[in-house]
């Protein structure tokens, strides 16, 4: 009977013997080719050697990714080879273990000699083990306990492992691995809840999704009402309008002096409010423009403009920003075109269309952004982009919300706009090459594409922005970017991974080109724009 006539849900495989697995491997591809929904999970150890520890002559395996990495390329990264992972008594680096977190991990075998004895005799693990368990939870991995009961519970337990189990019933036999699962119950238990925006988000977890085109399609309601839920985002904004104000207008000149306010994309009206409440918080007189080239969200801007009362404050335009005429020059300029990588919905064109009405002196809020990247194994990701068997989608940068990915390396800053930017030479073109050197713990590891984020200054030292190191908490407005490569790249430990960005113009429209020259030359992915654009 072959194994796609079994209707269980996966077949765990054995660990390959030895580093040289391609006969193994051979059997391996030639099921998968006739696998339905079956998945085949590849039990491996979790085991990485320093490199010092282990005799030179030795063919003892120093590095189980490696083992993993060589038999999934055999077996073409195929999306129903995944892992089993043998959880040992003595775990690698954390940089070494973050490679997993990438990879697609659907169970952790955790063997009972990894358990040490607590005070009262019951098994508990290292907080190593714990912080490992506790992640995989996190990434929904099946926990499975294997090996013989190495503990001697005391007799006169009726309770938990650790104090913090329930109670069995008396005269029913415990299996003897009992108080190991009670253990792994109670750090499940333990964990935080997600918060309200985290099971929101849980949905969109590693789902590719099409970057928005806001200049060339108009905006959806149901697009405008989920970023306008974002109330951490419009309180930086008005922090920032708070502080502009109060430079603008000096104290005791409040009554005399009125601020005129643009809102370039004023959307449905979220940066309105966040200027007008500025404007109480400050005791400073406002005159704004709303430009919105929407011609459904403007029909909101006029119904919240009357119910809010604000006829005498608030103009509404009913233009591309880029277009217009303004009848007089403005002293601040309010705008939310950032895209998850910045510039990538056009915010540097739009501005620059707009910055013909901004006075000589006036503020621009956002005032800069700066792109970023960091190079990423994201095994899902990787395989639902090679599913659709063509080049279009290997060339175009998605939308996510980066969950089952390995970060392999700090970000690098990619691209910087200034707002407004008088220079006479000013192109939007851009060129960056990166050089990004993996930490030697971490072992080798495979790159399937680049996680890019954005951090911008609104003014002076408000800022706002989804880089991991510095982004701002609780805010939902925008995922991650994802740029893929087409062939996946390995690099070794000490190799640098040298990565070229390029953002081009044209007459119609913006688009990105990328590759890597090093530790082995890639495509140049997206010449000319031929799969991924942003229309003008």
């Amino acid at each position: 009977m072959g194994l796609s006539s079994i209707s269980a849900g996966a077949c765990l495989l054995p660990s390959p013997k030895r580093a040289s697995c391609a006969n193994y491997a051979r059997c391996v591809n030639q099921i998968l080719q006739g696998l339905s929904n079956m998945q085949l999970w590849l039990r491996i150890p979790l085991l990485k050697t320093d490199e010092d520890s282990v005799d030179v002559d030795s063919d003892d395996l120093r590095d189980s990714w490696e083992l993993w990495n060589s038999f999934r390329l055999i077996c073409e990264h195929h999306s129903q080879l995944s892992l089993a992972l043998d959880i040992l008594s003595t775990l690698p680096s954390v940089n070494s273990i973050g490679r997993w977190f990438g990879e697609p991990v659907r169970v952790a075998i955790v063997h009972t000699d990894s358990f040490l004895t607590n005070a009262r005799g019951y098994p508990c693990l290292s907080k190593s083990h714990q912080k490992l368990i506790t992640g995989f939870f996190n990434h929904s991995v099946q926990m499975v306990l294997s090996g013989k009961p190495l503990h001697n519970i005391p007799a006169e337990s009726t309770g938990s492992a650790a104090n913090h189990i329930d109670k069995n019933v008396n005269n029913v036999e415990r299996h003897p691995l009992r108080s190991y699962l009670d253990y792994v119950g109670y750090l499940y238990q333990r964990m935080e809840p997600l918060s309200e925006q985290e099971r929101i988000e849980l949905g969109y977890r590693d789902f590719l999704q099409a970057p928005l085109q806001p200049l060339m399609d108009n905006l959806e309601a149901q697009t405008y009402e989920t970023f306008e839920k974002d109330s951490v985002k419009y309180i930086q904004y008005q922090r920032a309008i708070c502080k502009a104000l109060l430079d603008r207008v000096p104290d005791g000149k409040e009554s005399a002096i009125t601020t005129v306010l643009m809102v370039v994309g004023a959307g449905r009206g979220p940066l309105v409010r966040a200027a007008l409440q500025a404007a109480e918080e400050t005791g400073r007189k406002l005159k704004v423009y709303a430009v919105e080239k929407n011609p459904n969200a403007v029909v909101t801007l006029h119904s919240l403009i009357k119910l809010e009362g604000w006829e005498n404050v608030v103009t509404i335009v009913s233009c591309d920003m880029r277009l217009w005429n303004a009848p007089e020059k403005a002293d601040i300029l309010v705008s939310e075109l950032l895209g998850s990588f910045g510039d990538n919905e056009l915010s540097p064109e739009c501005l620059d269309g707009a910055q013909r009405f901004l006075k000589q002196d006036g503020i621009s809020i956002p005032s800069s952004y700066t792109s970023f990247i960091q190079p990423i194994t994201a095994s899902k990701l990787y395989n639902d982009v090679k599913s659709h068997k063509d080049l279009i989608h290997f060339e175009t940068a998605y939308v996510v919300k980066l969950h089952s990915v390995a970060k392999l390396a700090p970000s690098q800053a990619v691209f910087t706009f200034n707002h407004p930017d008088y220079s006479t030479k000013k192109s939007n073109q851009r060129y960056k090459k990166l050089h990004f050197v993996i930490p030697c713990d971490t072992g080798s590891a495979i790159v399937h594409g680049f996680a890019g984020y954005f951090d911008a200054t609104l003014y002076k030292d408000v800022h706002l922005g989804i880089e991991p190191s510095m982004s701002t908490p609780n805010m939902f407005s925008w995922f991650a970017i994802f740029f893929p490569l087409r062939q996946p790249i390995c690099v070794q430990p000490g190799s640098p991974l040298e990565v070229h960005f390029w953002r081009c113009c044209g007459s119609t429209k913006v688009w990105y080109e990328w590759c890597v020259t090093s530790p082995r030359p890639s495509p140049i992915h997206n010449s000319n724009g031929r799969s991924y654009w942003v229309g003008l």
